[in-house]
């Protein structure tokens, strides 16, 4: 698996290194360096945008729940582990999940609140990546990004059906049986926790409440993140209107859905920037530079995130990088 994921990095760095190339390194980087110390307002609206989404997460969970504090942290450890560790966007999500649990809320409850997260989150970029899709059309730009885009929502869309198909199929009694033959079977007792994680979507699905509030958070997110968009081109001299950042934004994200094999889909990201751009007239080398400095939260914020992540474990990141070192000191952990 890390073979894999090393591969997937070593490609997808290779496409932005044959980009930026090709495109003209010496402009690309006269205009990311225009960006200045304006990038750090960039990863301040980036770490609002994590922030928010805690509140959505928060929201899903009947009361008594745990403190706002607690779940900022755990959202921003999801998102730095997601983005900077070859995890396949999936791996900060499952730490989060094992974290609330540990820190007081029931293990199937926990995990319910992770997926029926997850589930708002790309319900609402399906729906947020439409509105780009119209301002596209309606800006009357031509782009050759229609299979990327595609692409990227037909990963995205079984989101909108995972609200009804997920408590259904688990209700299934025959996944009690295949769950308790498996446990026979490998000794891997986290198969048990199945009837848990049932009981804790119908919890959370039930609640109308929780569960709208949610999808409003994160739907108001996806256009808080457009400010990086429309703050970026600013800063790179190419100013454009709120609805071109949406755009941008909204149908990136898309492509980079159709990248999610890629470790941070390098170079699937900068080459969606670049056909986006061009049809609004933007050039390469600002969309490849537009494209760095949107990565430049991650690292910003991911950083300290992974800082946070080790000190809630009570272990080192030399610890975790060298983990079979230290394998002796590690137990196995299941949601």
């Amino acid at each position: 698996m890390k073979t894999a994921a090393g591969f997937a990095l070593l490609l997808g760095l290779t496409l932005f290194a044959a980009l930026t190339l090709y495109e003209g390194a010496d402009d690309v980087a006269r205009a990311f360096a225009s960006v200045g110390f304006g990038a750090l307002w960039v990863a301040a609206i980036r770490l609002s945008q994590t922030f928010l989404s805690s509140f959505a997460w928060r929201a899903l969970l009947p009361k008594p729940r745990p403190k706002p504090w607690l779940f900022c942290k755990l959202r921003w450890v999801r998102e730095s582990i997601n983005n900077l560790l070859p995890v396949a966007q999936i791996g900060g999500d499952l730490l989060g999940a094992r974290l609330l649990q540990t820190s007081g809320v029931r293990g199937g409850m926990a995990s319910a609140s992770v997926v029926v997260d997850l589930l708002a989150q790309t319900a609402t970029q399906v729906v947020f990546t439409l509105v780009g899709v119209f301002f596209l059309l309606d800006s009357g730009a031509d782009t050759d990004l229609t299979f990327g885009i595609l692409a990227g929502m037909v990963i995205m869309t079984p989101a909108l059906a995972g609200f009804w198909l997920a408590p259904r199929l688990l209700a299934m009694g025959w996944l009690d049986k295949v769950a308790e033959h498996v446990e026979r079977r490998t000794g891997w007792d986290s198969v048990s926790g199945l009837p848990a994680l049932r009981a804790g979507l119908d919890v959370i699905l039930r609640r109308r409440s929780g569960l709208t509030a949610a999808l409003l958070i994160h739907m108001s997110i996806w256009f808080v993140g457009a400010l990086e968009i429309w703050l970026a081109l600013y800063l790179l001299g190419d100013p454009r209107s709120f609805a071109t950042a949406i755009t941008i934004e909204s149908l990136g994200h898309a492509v980079k859905a159709a990248g999610f094999l890629i470790p941070g889909a390098w170079g699937v990201q900068e080459g969606g920037f670049i056909a986006l751009c061009a049809a609004f007239g933007i050039g390469s080398p600002t969309a490849i530079a537009l494209s760095l400095v949107k990565r430049i939260p991650d690292f910003v914020c991911g950083a300290p995130g992974l800082w946070v992540w080790r000190r809630m474990e009570g272990s080192s990141l030399r610890e975790f990088f060298f983990r079979e070192k230290f394998a002796g000191r590690e137990e196995p952990h299941g949601l």
